[in-house]
């Protein structure tokens, strides 16, 4: 018999804003595993953070986390509590999709630009530099 207790639970992160900019998404992590403990009645060192849960806290970086999320704990028999994101079906890692080959079009034929006529350059000649006469 499997008693699974499940509940869903918007968890405001409000707490995060008063420590250091470089610790808020770890402050943000804390709160998510103190609130999920307190409401789901387990020890915080029982509480396992989905990773889709941690990425989208640290989505926007180390000092910008979410002001609230919305997660859904799931409490097993043996007092583990599995939190992941709300809405999100829990499955295995996805895998990444080998890289597709591209198919080889024939590209079109660029019709070439035509030269232009070529003017003759006319030539300047340079001033020649008037050397002294030697004086015999």
């Amino acid at each position: 018999m499997s008693d699974e207790i499940e509940r869903t639970i918007t968890i405001p992160l409000r707490a995060t804003k008063m420590v250091p900019r470089s610790r808020r998404a770890l402050r943000a992590v804390k709160e998510i595993r103190e609130n999920v403990a307190r409401h789901m009645k387990a020890d915080a060192d029982k509480i396992w953070i989905d990773q889709a849960l941690n990425e989208k806290i640290w989505e926007r970086g180390i000092q910008k986390p979410p002001k609230r999320i919305t997660v859904k704990a799931v409490k097993y028999d043996d007092g583990l509590v599995e939190v992941s994101l709300a809405g999100e079906e829990v499955s295995e890692p996805a895998k990444p999709e080998p890289a597709k080959a591209k198919a080889a079009k024939p590209k079109a034929a660029k019709p070439k630009a035509k030269p232009k006529a070529e003017e003759p350059k006319e030539e300047v000649a340079e001033p020649e530099a008037e050397k002294p006469e030697a004086e015999e």
